[in-house]
């Protein structure tokens, strides 16, 4: 993805009126707690194959209500944040881990996007034992109904509905 890319999707996600299921707006200042983005990286994962999309976005750097870049100095040091992928990969059902970290280094600040996969079709992604969804813009244990409509997609194919 170029860079132009990245300010374009960047853009098109702040412009929507508020988070939803495929998309979670964090301020992330200095630090970020790792449990809660593994919890954050289950929910959009599950949430993205339920809602057939490919892929969903967590962004550190913007905040959550007017969408306003803030800046992020979590991890400053580009390996330690790629180290992320394999740290959150320890921790999830088959290893999954982001696509893609990017970092734009935009006037007001620092952001960074990370492209998490939706779960594979029949496979919902747990972090540290646990499913996790999303209700709108909150993050839950994903529910029994969800965790049996992702597992009863094994052998029949989903097309995704559109791509961002």
């Amino acid at each position: 993805m170029t860079e132009q890319d990245l300010k374009n999707t960047l853009n098109h996600l702040r412009s929507l009126t508020s988070e939803n299921e495929i998309v979670e707006f964090k301020e992330a200042n200095r630090n970020y707690d790792f449990t809660k983005l593994g919890k954050y990286f289950s929910a959009l994962c599950n949430e993205a194959n339920l809602k057939r999309r490919p892929h969903a976005w967590l962004i550190f750097g913007v905040e959550d209500k007017n969408h306003d870049i803030v800046g992020s100095q979590f991890r400053l040091n580009q390996n330690d944040l790629n180290n992320l992928k394999s740290e959150i990969a320890d921790h999830t059902l088959n290893r999954i881990t982001f696509i893609e970290i990017y970092v734009l280094n935009e006037p007001e600040g620092r952001v960074i996007l990370f492209q998490i996969p939706a779960a594979p079709r029949g496979i919902p992604v747990s972090f540290k034992g646990h499913y996790y969804g999303r209700d709108n813009e909150q993050l839950v244990p994903l529910n029994l109904e969800e965790i049996e409509r992702i597992r009863a997609q094994k052998g029949r194919s989903l097309e995704p509905q559109f791509y961002y």
